[in-house]
């Protein structure tokens, strides 16, 4: 399974990404919420299936909605796989929100788990790693590196594996961020995904191709952006809650986890709290001064 967002086994240019997306667009509009979820679920069992390896794989996970499905339905699908959870802590700190997520929904749900907790140093070399692979295309930032110290550390975790899947894309076509709470909530997610390019695939396609593994994104298949992105805008968010329609899918399969509120890869790792911690211990007032200092 080639991903829309490679060629050849290359990162796609930005304007090939963004033809690519526009391309996907459609005024057809899904009415029965019924069927549309029955689709949404065949859809992305298809999505995860197309993705899997012969053998076994890996999957990053933090025990939200995103990883909990896809891992759900590699079990459903009688696959042998791996769930791998990362974090940071300190005696200052308290255990990660993802490692503690993690561990109650793969003890639930019956899940194979493989979960690390670094140390500040451990963390300080895996900074140091990821800030040498994403220095060459400029994506040294502190959002950059906080969420690639998180791929990296769970690469290391799992050194066996050549495949892993993620959740990347999710939050796009499901409306999950603040943002997404506008007018036009379809029109905000397509305007995301086409800044995916830039934001997301640049920093994950160059971890990858470092760390020698091949990362599926189910999310970002052709078949479910399209689909997901015919539904209306009030299935997916309200007031107070974001992607609604895709936690209701993932309810049959993650029942009360399905509802596990958000928290950023870097954040709901504490990895974003070592960063500063560094920062701190080296003299630096600011995180990304830290980080222009390597």
């Amino acid at each position: 399974m080639t991903e829309l967002w490679l060629k050849n086994k290359k990162l796609v240019p930005e304007k090939e990404w963004v033809l690519t997306i526009e391309d996907l667009q459609s005024k057809e509009r899904i009415k029965d919420k019924k069927i549309a979820k029955k689709q949404l679920r065949k859809l992305f069992v298809e999505a995860v299936e197309r993705r899997l390896p012969p053998g076994r794989f890996g999957v990053f996970f933090s025990g939200g909605v995103d990883s909990g499905l896809i891992a759900s339905i590699c079990k459903f699908l009688k696959r042998d796989f791996v769930c791998y959870a990362v974090g940071f802590q300190d005696s200052e700190t308290k255990e990660p929100e993802d490692i503690t997520e993690a561990k109650k929904v793969a003890k639930v749900l019956g899940l194979k788990l493989k979960f690390k907790i670094y140390t500040l140093k451990e963390v300080e070399i895996i900074i140091k790693k990821v800030v040498e692979i994403l220095k060459p295309v400029g994506k040294t930032d502190v959002v950059n590196v906080g969420v690639g110290a998180v791929v990296l550390a769970a690469r290391e975790l799992g050194k066996k594996e050549k495949v892993f899947l993620g959740g990347l894309g999710s939050e796009e076509i499901f409306a999950g961020y603040e943002r997404h709470k506008v007018k036009d909530v379809n029109e905000e997610c397509w305007q995301g995904l086409k800044k995916m390019w830039s934001r997301d695939l640049v920093r994950d396609f160059n971890l990858a191709k470092k760390s020698e593994i091949r990362v599926g994104t189910p999310f970002l298949d052709e078949e479910l952006i399209k689909y997901a992105m015919q539904l209306p805008g009030k299935w997916k968010l309200s007031e107070v809650e974001k992607k609604i329609i895709l936690r209701e899918v993932a309810e049959e399969f993650l029942g009360e986890f399905a509802w596990r509120k958000k928290k950023a890869a870097q954040y709901g790792s504490c990895f974003d709290k070592a960063i500063g911690k560094l920062a701190k211990q080296k003299g630096f007032k600011l995180k990304k001064d830290y980080l222009g200092s390597l």
